[in-house]
C-alpha cells in the first residue's frame, strides 16, 4: 500500500502548500480581492445608473445595428422580460461578472496569445496548460479562489477568468503565427520595424480570430457564472443555486431563462461584431 501513503503524502504537501501560501501572501490576496470588487463594483454601478428601459433600448438597437431589426426587437423584448420577472438586479449583477471576468481574460489571453503567436516554443508549453485548464472540472477553481479570496464577487471573477481564459489565448495566438509570409516580407523589404508589423500587419490578419476568442470566452464565462452562484456571487447564478436548495422551481426557472436571454444577446453581438471586424 506504498502507494496509497504516497497519495496521502502528497495531500498533505497540498494542504501545507495551501496554507503557507494564504498565510504569506494574505495581503497580496487582499489587494487582489480589492482590486477585482473595486473594478466590479464600479462596473455595476455604472449599469445601474441608467433606467432598465434605457439599457434595454440601447442593447437593442445595438443588435439591430450589428445583426438585424428582427433580432433588435427580440433582444429589447428579452431584457423587458428579464425585468418583468423581477430579476433585473440580478441580471445586471451578472452582466457586470461575465464583463469583469472576460475583460480580464481578453486583455491576460491577448498578451499570452501574441507571445504564444510569436514563438513556437511558448506555444508549445502553453498549449498543454490550456488544455488542463479546458479539461478539469469547473468546481475545482472554485476551491483555491475560496480559500485565498474568501467568499464573494472576487472569487467568482477570478474562477470564471481561469476558466474564460483560454480560448482568447488559443486564437490569438492562431491569428498571430498564421499571417502570410508574404506580407511579413513585403513589411521587411519596406523597412517596417517589429511593432509596425505587428500593428499594422499582424494585427489586422488576426482581428478575426481574436474576436472569435473574445466570443468563446464570453460564452465560457456565462457558463462559470452560474457555477459560481454557489460562492455567493451574486447575480442569476446565486438565485439558481438559492432556488434549488429551497426547490423554488418557478423562480430557478425564471433565473435560466434570464441567463439565456442575456447570453443569446451577448454571444449573437459579438459574432456579429466579429464578421465586421475587416
Amino acid at each position: 500500500m506504498a502507494w496509497k501513503q504516497q497519495i496521502k503524502a502528497f495531500d498533505a504537501w497540498i494542504d501545507a502548500g495551501m496554507t503557507w501560501i494564504g498565510t504569506h501572501g494574505s495581503a497580496a490576496f487582499s489587494a487582489l480581492r480589492g482590486l477585482l470588487e473595486g473594478g466590479y463594483d464600479g462596473l455595476l454601478w455604472l449599469l445601474q445608473l441608467p433606467p432598465w428601459w434605457v439599457l434595454g433600448l440601447a442593447a437593442g438597437g445595438l443588435a439591430w445595428r450589428l445583426v438585424g431589426r428582427g433580432f433588435g426587437v427580440i433582444a429589447a423584448a428579452g431584457l423587458t422580460l428579464c425585468w418583468g420577472m423581477g430579476l433585473w438586479p440580478e441580471t445586471l449583477e451578472t452582466l457586470a461578472l461575465v464583463l469583469s471576468a472576460t475583460t480580464i481574460a481578453v486583455l491576460v489571453g491577448g498578451m499570452i496569445g501574441v507571445v504564444a503567436g510569436y514563438s513556437p516554443r511558448v506555444a508549445g508549453f502553453v498549449d498543454p496548460v490550456l488544455d488542463l485548464i479546458q479539461t478539469l472540472p469547473p468546481y475545482l477553481y472554485l476551491l483555491p479562489a475560496i480559500a485565498f479570496l474568501g467568499y464573494g464577487p472576487a472569487t467568482a471573477i477570478l474562477a470564471t477568468f481561469i476558466v474564460a481564459v483560454p480560448p482568447t489565448v488559443k486564437l490569438t495566438a492562431l491569428g498571430i503565427s498564421r499571417t502570410p509570409n508574404e506580407f511579413l516580407e513585403l513589411g521587411a523589404a519596406t523597412g517596417a520595424s517589429g511593432w509596425q508589423t505587428f500593428v499594422k500587419i499582424r494585427l489586422p490578419f488576426a482581428a478575426r480570430s481574436i474576436m472569435a476568442g473574445v466570443n468563446q470566452s464570453l460564452m465560457m464565462a456565462f457558463g462559470m457564472v452560474v457555477i459560481a452562484g454557489i460562492v455567493g456571487s451574486g447575480g442569476l447564478g446565486e438565485t439558481i443555486y438559492a432556488s434549488v436548495r429551497t426547490l423554488d422551481i418557478a423562480k430557478s426557472v425564471d433565473a435560466a431563462i434570464a441567463i439565456v436571454v442575456l447570453t443569446i444577446v451577448l454571444d449573437r453581438i459579438s459574432q456579429a461584431a466579429q464578421k465586421e471586424t475587416p
